[in-house]
C-alpha cells in the first residue's frame, strides 16, 4: 500500500509541475531575456592592518589602519538602448600613536547613471547623472582642528545631456556642451567662509553675521567625462577616470579636473 501510494504522489506530482501554460512560457522568456540583458559585477576590498614597535632602532610609530572599498556596475544593453550604473564607494581612518585623533586616509561616495540611444556606430545620444559626497568630515592636517569638508559639504550633482562614445566596456567617452552642475555645501561654518565657491556670509562691522553664506551654488557648461578599462595581466588591472567641467558662466578658461587612477591586483 506504501508503494502505491508513493507511486501515486510521484505520477501526481510529474503531472502539476510537467503542466506549464503558454502565459507561464511568455512570462520564463522575458524574465530570461531581461537577465540576459544585464552584465553586473564589480570589486569590494577590506583591509586592516597593525604595527607595534618597542625599542625600534630604525624609528618609526605603531600604527592602527583599516579601509574599505566598494566598486560595483551594472549595465544594460538590448538593442538601441544602453543604461549604466556604477557605485564607487571608499573610507579609510588612520590611527599613529602619537596622535589623538584617527586620520580620514579615504572617503567617496560617487554614484552614476547614463542612459543613452544609439545614434550611429559606437555613438549613443545619451543623458547623465553623477552624484558626489564624502561621510565624514574632513580637516587640515596636521592641523585636526580645522574642518575643511564635511557630509554634503561639498556633494556634487551634474546633470548632462550629450553624446556617448562606447565601443566597448573597456573605453567610454561622454562629451556634452549642456550641463548644469549643483554644488551643496550643507555645514553652515562652510558656507559661512565661502568654501568651494558658494557666496560666503555677510558680516558687520563687529563681526556680527547679517546674513548667512548660501548653501548652493549652480553652474551652467560643458562637460567632459573618460572612463578605460584595461588587464595589464591576468590577476592585474588598471582604470583611468578624467572628468572635466568649464562654468560658462564665469572663468570658463578654468577648467575643473577631477582625474583617478585605480590598480587592482587579484
Amino acid at each position: 500500500m506504501k508503494k502505491l501510494l508513493l507511486i501515486y504522489f510521484i505520477l501526481l506530482s510529474g503531472i502539476i509541475f510537467g503542466q506549464v501554460t503558454d502565459a507561464e512560457k511568455l512570462l520564463r522568456t522575458q524574465r530570461n531575456d531581461t537577465i540576459n540583458n544585464w552584465k553586473t559585477g564589480g570589486v569590494t576590498a577590506l583591509n586592516f592592518s597593525q604595527t607595534s614597535l618597542t625599542n625600534w632602532a630604525a624609528g618609526g610609530q605603531s600604527s592602527l589602519a583599516g579601509s574599505t572599498m566598494i566598486n560595483l556596475f551594472a549595465y544594460y544593453n538590448k538593442g538601441k538602448s544602453r543604461w549604466d550604473n556604477t557605485l564607487d564607494f571608499g573610507y579609510g581612518l588612520l590611527k599613529q600613536a602619537d596622535k589623538k585623533r584617527a586620520w580620514k586616509t579615504d572617503d567617496k561616495i560617487e554614484l552614476l547613471l547614463k542612459y543613452g540611444q544609439k545614434a550611429f556606430d559606437s555613438w549613443y545620444y545619451a543623458v547623465l547623472l553623477n552624484f558626489k559626497t564624502q561621510m565624514s568630515p574632513g580637516y587640515n592636517y596636521p592641523n585636526d582642528s580645522v574642518k575643511i569638508s564635511s557630509f554634503f559639504a561639498p556633494a556634487y550633482l551634474i546633470g548632462a545631456v550629450g553624446i556617448d562614445y562606447k565601443p566597448n566596456d573597456n573605453f567610454n567617452i561622454f562629451i556634452t556642451p549642456v550641463t548644469e552642475r549643483f554644488t551643496f555645501v550643507y555645514d553652515q561654518e562652510l558656507a559661512n567662509s565661502g568654501a568651494f565657491g558658494v557666496d560666503p556670509a555677510v558680516y558687520d562691522s563687529t563681526g556680527k553675521i547679517l546674513k548667512n553664506g548660501k548653501n548652493l551654488r549652480t553652474e551652467f557648461g560643458g562637460y567632459l567625462r573618460m572612463l578605460y578599462k584595461q588587464n595589464l595581466m591576468e590577476n592585474i588591472s588598471f582604470q583611468i577616470k578624467l572628468d572635466l567641467f568649464s562654468n560658462y558662466l564665469k572663468n570658463a578658461q578654468n577648467v575643473d579636473v577631477n582625474w583617478e587612477n585605480l590598480i587592482r591586483l587579484k
